[in-house]
């Protein structure tokens, strides 16, 4: 039997196996900006081991967790902006 989570990614309700990474919802959830540089730019998961910093993201209203290295857990509040 597969276990389903539900997270919420800005705002948008997604369901995704248990085990399922923070980057992974996000991406299920149709976007691939994690967060913005300082300099406007969209940033993205880009090493996807937690070595980068590329994918931090707000999670349950905490910034800069990394999103390849946090799994899912249910009403997960996750945010990209």
């Amino acid at each position: 039997m597969k276990i389903i989570t539900h997270v919420t990614v800005n705002g948008k309700r997604v369901s995704v196996a248990a085990g399922t990474t923070v980057a992974a919802a996000v991406a299920v959830s149709g976007s691939a900006n994690m967060r913005t540089s300082v300099n406007g730019q969209p940033r993205g998961a880009l090493c996807g081991m937690g070595i980068c910093f590329e994918c931090r993201i707000t999670i349950n209203g905490n910034p800069n967790q990394r999103g390849c290295q946090t799994l899912c857990t249910d009403r997960m509040e996750i945010c990209t902006t």
